[in-house]
């Protein structure tokens, strides 16, 4: 089994993400509260390639994410009404917990295994470091979405970089412009 630079062995979970009515406070809170960081935000973010259940979408999305050991964190908060992935699961219960992230060396294959179990992508796009990811609606039998995100060399570097700054945080600049 290939493990990621990051820790993570392909194939299985790499993130946890939580829609939040403000990522900037979510950030001072998930630092305060759990120590972790530095936050690496991408503001705005409007999908490249977006598409919400089979149409093009433009949201408009501020997006952090950071390491807590091997696993990712990502916090999204969603700046307009537009009919998103996020938005539907804030009308359904609220704020908070959203997806797991699925890293996947082959995009197109492990959606298809499940649309083949009766699951279907809610959201596709390009994501700000690069890598393909499709959300699958797994909300009928989990409690949020699996995002599938395609793991290039590339992406994998960027994903490591996070992670090595979050292992050697001093707790300084916990804010960061992401790269």
């Amino acid at each position: 089994m290939r493990v990621l630079r990051f820790g993570q062995p392909l194939g299985s979970i790499m993130q946890t993400a939580f829609v939040v009515e403000s990522v900037e406070r979510s950030m001072k809170d998930f630092t305060g509260r759990l120590n972790i960081g530095p936050w690496f935000v991408t503001v705005p973010f409007i999908p490249a390639a977006g598409r919400y259940r089979g149409m093009p979408t433009d949201v408009r999305l501020t997006l952090a994410v950071t390491f807590a050991g091997h696993m990712m964190l990502e916090l999204i908060e969603q700046h307009d009404d537009a009919p998103s992935v996020y938005r539907e699961v804030v009308e359904r219960r609220g704020y908070g917990f959203h997806h797991w992230a699925i890293s996947t060396d082959d995009l197109d294959r492990a959606a298809e295994t499940y649309r083949l179990r009766g699951y279907q992508a809610a959201f596709t796009d390009i994501s700000p470091r690069g890598a393909r990811i499709a959300y699958i609606d797994t909300t009928r039998d989990l409690p949020g979405m699996i995002e599938l995100i395609e793991i290039t060399d590339s992406v994998e570097q960027k994903y490591d970089a996070i992670y090595r700054a979050s292992a050697d945080w001093d707790g300084s600049a916990p804010m960061r412009a992401a790269t």
